[in-house]
């Protein structure tokens, strides 16, 4: 660690420098309690001494703001009934709002690629989206850093004519390539699919029958073509891959050959440490971990915790629990630390992203901090800084 006694004379001096001091620092490999000094935006330096200046965090934990890369959060603002669209700009900032004050910082908004078996969204409308995310952070309106990610849909017709939407898009940095039709992936046994389509439908035979025939014969048509497709596209822009629901050693095998970073989801224990050796950052469900079961009947993300094979949580659809989990995986995984745990939502998401200015507190990194009280259990976020500005 670095000496910060001349840095805490300097600050003094020179407003425009924060210094938090009193915490507990999570470090890369250790909870120290201590200083950091921040410049410009970014952490100048950090020791483990006690100043008597600055911002007092009363021992509470000092942690790096989290990455979130993949949370579909936005489409229950922005589409809060079936048949409702909500204003985009008013969408997002609720949004924003509800994702910075769980202490993410940096997050990938999900934005659907393909019309599947919930209808998707029309043309033009998701690129919409993404240009209204750009224009309310150019305009200052958002607290967290807001990257786009395309949550594509590679059986649904329209997938490839929806994805050159955002041929001239920057901010698409991770494309995910989905399949979840019945008897792939996600949905190997027909059990699984009859629950989650049939009864929470309330389908009758017929109607369900020819649902699944629909399905299926537009996963045969068009999964492989828009796989190949999309990947060479993100190839080429060099933007990050991430597979979906992988189940099989032949669905990695598949992942890795197209250059996949991300593993989301895989449904069974082999195909997480097929993916884990092959170096890809295995994600599972934050909510999975805080509740011990996936939602959809597939593997606990606690168990490939137990098993070391899981590198990476994400929000999904509950973004408090991406503050919630690692302290739950601390606390109920022993040969897991809390350091170990928070990289899960730091270090190790940017670092699969290609994103290495982030998700750590050491020097020359952005400021993205939180400040996290953990009491009965339970994390408060109190306070978030992004770029060193209080942002919550």
């Amino acid at each position: 660690m670095q000496d910060v006694s001349a840095g805490l004379a300097r600050s003094q001096r020179n407003s425009s420098e924060l210094i938090l001091t009193n915490a507990q620092l999570v470090l890369e490999d250790q909870v120290v309690r201590g200083t950091v000094v921040v410049e410009d935006g970014l952490i100048r330096e950090f020791d483990s001494s006690i100043s008597a200046h600055g911002h007092d965090m009363e021992g509470d934990f000092l942690i790096p703001g989290l990455v979130e890369l993949h949370t579909d959060h936005l489409e229950m603002h922005y589409s809060p009934r079936p048949s409702v669209r909500w204003n985009l700009t008013a969408a997002i900032q609720a949004h924003d709002a509800q994702i910075a004050a769980s202490g993410i910082t940096t997050v990938f908004d999900c934005l659907r690629i393909g019309a599947d078996e919930d209808g998707g969204f029309g043309e033009g409308e998701m690129r919409a989206m993404s240009a209204a995310i750009e224009k309310a952070q150019k305009a200052g309106r958002l607290r967290a850093e807001h990257m786009i990610h395309l949550r594509c849909e590679v059986s649904a017709p329209d997938t490839a004519e929806r994805f050159r939407e955002f041929d001239d898009d920057d901010s698409v940095r991770l494309v995910s390539l989905m399949d979840h039709a019945p008897g792939q992936r996600q949905f190997q046994t027909m059990d699984q699919y009859t629950l989650y389509y049939k009864e929470k439908r309330g389908l009758s035979e017929e109607q369900f029958a020819a649902f699944v025939e629909r399905r299926q014969n537009q996963s045969n048509t068009y999964s492989a073509k828009h796989r190949a497709l999309l990947a060479e596209a993100c190839k080429a822009r060099k933007i990050a891959v991430a597979s979906h629901d992988d189940a099989t050693l032949a669905h990695v095998e598949e992942a890795r050959q197209y250059g996949t970073t991300v593993a989301e989801f895989p449904t069974s224990l082999e195909a997480a440490h097929a993916s884990h050796d092959a170096g890809m950052g295995v994600l599972m469900g934050a909510p999975n971990v805080v509740r011990g079961k996936s939602h959809s009947g597939n593997i606990a993300a606690r168990d490939l915790a137990t098993a070391n094979v899981l590198d990476i949580l994400s929000s999904d659809y509950v973004p408090a629990s991406l503050m919630h989990a690692p302290f739950v995986l601390a606390e109920t995984v022993d040969h897991i630390s809390l350091p170990q745990a928070i990289a899960m939502v730091t270090s190790n998401p940017a670092r699969q992203v290609g994103l290495r200015d982030r998700g750590r507190i050491a020097k020359g990194c952005k400021a993205d901090l939180v400040q996290v009280r953990y009491h009965d259990s339970l994390p408060q976020v109190r306070t978030v800084w992004r770029d060193g500005v209080r942002v919550v």
